[in-house]
């Protein structure tokens, strides 16, 4: 496992979104904007049991995620890893509230240990 920098840690737990990206069963990408956080030296995504992201990294754990500091495209960070274990919570950072969730639904956070870290700054 790569450690994450402070500048890391902070472009993720910053309210910069990113893009994520599984595997799809049939090994395509599957790609999404998402929100980011980080805690323990993980990457933390959002999303909800039986979405295509939960479903992807149950079958097959590999990742990588994308992050823009204010949508700079020469400010960013590159990540890939692995998913090391779900839990729930995640985005009143991103809107002032608590996500208001589809009744029934269960939200989740992705923990994803980095494997392997780019960086690019201007």
């Amino acid at each position: 496992m790569v450690e994450l920098t402070e500048s890391d840690i902070a472009m993720l737990t910053d309210t910069n979104f990113a893009t994520f990206v599984t595997m799809n069963p049939d090994g395509s990408p599957h790609a999404t904007i998402t929100w980011v956080d980080s805690a323990d030296g993980l990457v933390l995504v959002n999303t909800a049991e039986g979405r295509v992201k939960h479903r992807n990294c149950a079958a097959n754990p590999r990742v990588a995620i994308t992050v823009m500091r204010n949508g700079d495209a020469y400010n960013w960070i590159s990540i890939t890893g692995t998913v090391a274990g779900f839990e729930t919570g995640l985005s009143h950072r991103y809107d002032g509230h608590g996500y208001s969730y589809t009744p029934g639904q269960v939200r989740e956070i992705l923990k994803i240990r980095p494997k392997r870290i780019i960086r690019y700054k201007d």
